[in-house]
């Protein structure tokens, strides 16, 4: 199951850790753990943030992807079930709709 985990970082304690310069190393550490698909960072609300697309094979295992962020940063986590193209294409749209449209 491919889930997107949208991240956001509040400033402190992640501008004590750039200051220390333990950050990079922080994050580097996470992304080992996580392995994801793809990770990009960017600015969400004026914080600093990170989507992460992962695989993971079952359920029992979201609390491992929100812990090293709650944990290291005392970031948010969102996480969502993603779906790529064939995924939606097998997910019946067209059946679910003649049954409950």
């Amino acid at each position: 199951m491919r889930v997107l985990i949208n991240v956001r970082i509040p400033h402190e304690p992640f501008n004590a850790m750039v200051r220390d310069g333990t950050a990079g190393a922080a994050i580097q550490s996470i992304l080992d753990e996580l392995q994801p698909e793809a990770a990009y960072f960017y600015d969400p609300d004026g914080h600093r943030g990170g989507v992460f697309v992962v695989d993971i094979e079952d359920s029992a295992q979201l609390p491992s992807l929100a812990e090293p962020f709650f944990l290291a940063f005392e970031a948010e986590c969102d996480v969502h079930i993603a779906m790529a193209p064939e995924d939606l294409a097998r997910a019946g749209l067209d059946r679910l709709g003649q049954r409950w449209g």
